[in-house]
C-alpha cells in the first residue's frame, strides 16, 4: 500500500511502498504520480518505491496561471535524495527524464546510478508549437491541444496524434492534467540544449528506450547517447514510448537489473 512520505515540512508529494534500496520515480507529462504506479508496485516488492507527484502536474498550484520550472521540479527530487540518502537510483521517462538528468548533472552524489526512459529533450521544438497548442486550449479545445503536442513535440503523425487528443479530452482525469502538460512543454523548450551537461555526468546510467517509438523520440534519446558516449543503452524490442504502461514488467526489469549489479 501506498504511504505519503513527508519530505522535511514541505509541499512536495511523494508516495512508498516496499522497502529495501530506494527508487526514485518521476513520471511523464500527464502523470500526477499514479502512470509510475505498475512499476512502483513491481519494484516494492524487493525495493523502496518513491513515486514522485510532480509539481508541475499538482492541480492545487495551479493557481493564477503559475507554472513550475525544471529548477524546481529538480530542487524536488533533491530535496526528496537528501531525506531518503543513498543506495538512491532514480528513473524518469520523457520529460521527467530531463528532470531527472538535471538533478544527476546538480548534485550527481546524492545517487548511485540512473535509469532515463527516452527523455524529452525538445531545444528544436518551436515557439509556434506552444502557441499553437496554448490557443487550442484557451479556445476550449483540449484535445486539439494535445494533438498538436504529439505531432509537433513527440512526433506521431496526424491520423495517430489525432485520437490521442481524442481521448484525453473524454478523460476527465487526463483532460484536467492538459494545461500542466503545455507548462511541462514549455519549461521543457526553455531550457535549451543541455547535452554538454550531460555529457558531464559520471554517474552510472542507463538509457532505455524502445524500438517502436516514434522517430523523433528515438532521435531524442540518440542525442543524450551521444553526449554520455559510457551510459549503457538498453533497447526493448517491440516496445514503445508507453512501454511502462503497456509492459510495465519489462521496465521494472531493466531498473532492477540495473540496480543488482551496481550494488554488487
Amino acid at each position: 500500500m501506498d504511504t505519503a512520505l513527508t519530505i522535511n515540512g514541505s509541499d512536495i508529494r511523494v508516495y512508498e511502498q516496499g522497502r529495501g534500496p530506494a527508487v526514485l520515480l518521476i513520471g511523464p507529462g500527464l502523470d500526477d504520480g499514479r502512470r509510475v504506479g505498475k512499476i512502483a508496485a513491481i519494484l516494492g516488492r524487493r525495493f523502496r518505491a518513491l513515486r514522485l507527484h510532480r509539481r508541475q502536474y499538482r492541480l492545487d498550484l495551479k493557481t493564477g496561471g503559475s507554472r513550475s520550472s525544471v529548477s524546481q521540479e529538480v530542487a524536488d527530487v533533491l530535496a526528496i535524495a537528501h531525506q531518503v540518502g543513498r543506495p538512491l537510483i532514480v528513473y524518469g521517462h520523457s520529460s521527467g527524464g530531463v528532470v531527472a538528468l538535471e538533478a544527476l548533472v546538480a548534485e550527481p552524489s546524492a545517487f548511485d546510478g540512473a535509469v532515463i526512459f527516452e527523455p524529452a529533450v525538445l531545444a528544436g521544438v518551436g515557439g509556434e508549437t506552444i502557441r499553437r497548442a496554448r490557443a487550442a486550449f484557451a479556445a476550449g479545445k483540449p484535445g486539439k491541444a494535445m494533438a498538436v503536442f504529439t505531432q509537433d513535440a513527440v512526433g506521431l503523425p496526424a491520423w495517430q496524434a489525432r485520437p490521442v487528443g481524442v481521448l484525453t479530452a473524454l478523460v476527465p482525469h487526463y483532460r484536467r492534467l492538459v494545461p500542466g502538460q503545455l507548462d511541462d512543454l514549455e519549461a521543457m523548450v526553455e531550457l535549451g540544449d543541455r547535452l554538454d551537461a550531460y555529457a558531464s555526468i559520471a554517474v552510472p546510467t542507463v538509457l532505455l528506450s524502445g524500438d517502436r517509438s516514434p522517430a523523433r523520440v528515438t532521435a531524442m534519446i540518440d542525442s543524450v547517447a551521444r553526449a554520455m558516449p559510457h551510459a549503457e543503452r538498453v533497447v526493448m524490442p517491440k516496445r514503445d514510448h508507453g512501454a511502462d504502461l503497456k509492459a510495465p514488467d519489462s521496465v521494472a526489469r531493466v531498473i532492477q537489473t540495473f540496480a543488482d549489479r551496481i550494488s554488487a
